[in-house]
């Protein structure tokens, strides 16, 4: 399969859709998911054209693997979260639905299970609210 440059996440870097932006970089955007597992559900993903780890330069490996390290902790504060799951799925087989390759940071707490992937709208103003604990935490 080609990358499709119209995959959602090609826009959102394009500027041709809309976001709710936590941290950008040269080589990566971070921003909140719009179907969460979790409340703080966020994702990471480089600026490069790229469906999954197989396709994706080394050097942007790096890059988006410093942001994910960089906002977990940011994301586990600002949702007082007691863990973090980090998840980056390759092929429609293995729960893969947007083909821009991204890792999912997913806020973790005793006793509460995950929404079902990719399946329900968040409320937007509380995803806004959300990205702010986040940003905050960021510093």
């Amino acid at each position: 399969m080609a990358y499709d440059e119209n995959n959602i996440f090609a826009k959102i870097l394009r500027g041709d859709a809309p976001s709710i932006k936590l941290y950008e970089d040269d080589k990566t955007f971070a921003f909140m998911d719009v179907m969460p597992q979790a409340p703080g559900h966020s994702l990471v993903i480089p600026k490069f054209p790229a469906e999954n780890l197989f396709d994706l330069d080394e050097d942007y490996a790096a890059a988006m693997a410093r942001t994910v390290k960089k906002l977990a902790p940011a994301v586990k504060k600002a949702m007082e979260a007691p863990g973090i799951m980090i998840a980056q799925l390759n092929g429609a087989e293995a729960g893969q639905t947007v083909y821009h390759i991204h890792t999912h940071i997913i806020p973790r707490w005793d006793g509460i299970d995950l929404k079902l992937h990719a399946r329900e709208m968040a409320n937007m103003d509380e995803l806004k609210a959300q990205a702010e604990k986040i940003m905050a935490a960021l510093g």
